[in-house]
């Protein structure tokens, strides 16, 4: 017996999609194809455009035509997908789909949070209903709306023998707190920026998309009066629940510090520096004494950025989810399968102990083919 869904996942990296094939018929899901899918550099322009303007209503018609088009390249990886699998749309019950966020305002006056990738036209053009939209229904029930991987983290992750740390080291990292005992709350939220001010750094003065196993990043000097002044930043201050993005932790952000003067490789070893602290700072802060810090996410394969968060846990084992059965790259988008199925059983979705919601709900909205 099988129980086919497809996890569709493009985070605050924006380099592209993630699509994963996953029978969750048993308890631990199991991953059974993937495909990545790189966004057409016009599509990636507009998100990074969309991402800096207000919307006048020209933006607004952008907007919409941009929503059409990532919903057709999500539809695109599906198809794709499911060939690799030799998988018939058939078999599949359904996909879920987080969308590309450009906007997450949870603490607004009127909280939202915005992704585009319409699962309207994903069902349409796979033939196939889909489950988009996970994060209103908790911002409704007074909750951050992220981070939603928590949850899935503590389907997959979690020890009875060990107290365990998830972290998602994406655009945004995110950390979850898995204790080792049941009645336990597992806790977590966005610890700041993950990848997304090193890819941008080093994509203005490389033109690479990011820093492979960091070696630029190790081949310059923490600057530690920058390090400060990143890490002085209200954001890691407050207490959680909380979430960030891409909107705020930006090239912008990082120019409101001085970096023009100081050299880019310097800037480069701080970001990375500021990303491993500000994980190490959340992990050292866990209530309860973490045993294990379990690494997912493209972060996963910076290697100087682990070598310093090791050093900043000592005495604590850093290793990658794939020693516990969970490739690394697709945790993710295993999750929005995971989450698709949860909206079809009609369960629970969000942990409120993590987004700070008032209850438990379903999360997402779905959309039949024929609609």
């Amino acid at each position: 017996m099988t129980a086919l869904y497809v996890g569709l996942m493009s985070g605050t990296s924006m380099d592209g999609i993630d699509a994963a094939l996953v029978d969750c018929f048993t308890q631990k899901p199991r991953l059974v194809a993937t495909h990545s899918k790189s966004w057409p550099e016009s599509i990636r322009q507009q998100l990074q455009l969309q991402l800096a303007q207000q919307l006048n209503d020209e933006a607004v018609f952008e907007l919409h035509e941009l929503d059409r088009a990532i919903a057709e390249q999500f539809a695109e990886a599906t198809l794709e997908l499911l060939a690799i699998a030799g998988t018939d749309a058939s078999e599949v019950i359904a996909i879920g789909s987080h969308g590309q966020t450009i906007r997450h305002r949870p603490q607004a006056d009127k909280p939202f949070s915005l992704q585009l990738g319409k699962g309207q036209r994903i069902a349409g053009l796979t033939g196939i209903q889909t489950v988009s939209d996970f994060r209103s229904a908790d911002i409704r029930a007074g909750g951050e709306g992220a981070p939603l991987a928590p949850a899935f983290h503590n389907a997959i992750l979690r020890s009875g023998s060990e107290n365990r740390c998830a972290i998602n080291i994406g655009g945004i990292a995110n950390i979850t707190l898995l204790p080792a005992g049941e009645s336990q709350p597992v806790t977590g939220y966005d610890t700041g920026p993950g990848n997304n001010l090193m890819d941008g750094w080093i994509n203005q003065h490389k033109h690479l998309p990011y820093d492979n196993n960091g070696d630029w990043a190790r081949s310059g000097q923490v600057n530690d009066a920058l390090l400060a002044s990143l890490k002085a930043d209200e954001y890691f201050q407050l207490p959680a629940p909380k979430s960030t993005g891409f909107e705020y932790f930006n090239q912008d952000w990082l120019g409101q510090h001085d970096v023009a003067t100081l050299p880019a490789e310097d800037v480069q070893a701080t970001l990375c520096e500021l990303t491993a602290a500000t994980i190490a700072d959340a992990v050292i802060a866990s209530p309860a004494k973490i045993d294990r810090v379990l690494i997912c996410g493209g972060g996963a394969h910076n290697t100087y950025g682990l070598e310093r968060l090791q050093s900043l846990l000592a005495g604590i084992t850093v290793e990658s989810t794939q020693m516990h059965g969970a490739h690394p790259d697709w945790v993710e988008a295993m999750a929005f399968a995971w989450l698709a199925q949860r909206y079809i059983e009609t369960k629970p979705g969000n942990l409120p102990s993590v987004t700070g919601a008032r209850e438990s709900v379903v999360l997402g909205s779905l959309s039949s083919p024929d609609s």
